[in-house]
């Protein structure tokens, strides 16, 4: 089966509802950027702008797909977006915690790569 295509579907789905209901509190001269990349299989929540006279720039969730897997290389949302891939039917062993350190992730539920 095919899992690229219905997984960069659910990342998607996953990043707009943040970004939709993070969007809702603005903070003026900061803008929340989504950038979805298909073809790489890269996918991007950030935050860009200015905040008090001082540079805001910050990832706040950075996922890519290789291997068939899920890397989610950031993710400062509370839930976590593997709890959310997960709760839309993607198995922990299609997800690596790629932000953990690789001799960590064997403690894991989570694939290791």
């Amino acid at each position: 089966m095919d899992k690229l295509s219905p997984y960069q579907n659910l990342i998607k789905q996953i990043l707009t509802e943040y970004q939709r209901i993070s969007s809702q509190v603005t903070i003026i001269d900061v803008d929340e950027v989504l950038m979805f990349d298909d073809q790489r299989s890269q996918y991007l929540w950030l935050n860009i702008g200015w905040k008090q006279g001082k540079r805001v720039k910050g990832i706040s969730v950075y996922i890519r797909i290789k291997n068939e897997k899920i890397y989610i290389e950031e993710d400062l949302t509370e839930e976590g977006i593997a709890t959310e891939l997960m709760g839309l039917g993607v198995p922990a062993s299609d997800i690596v915690l790629a932000f953990q350190p690789p001799e960590v992730r064997k403690y894991t539920d989570f694939a290791t790569v």
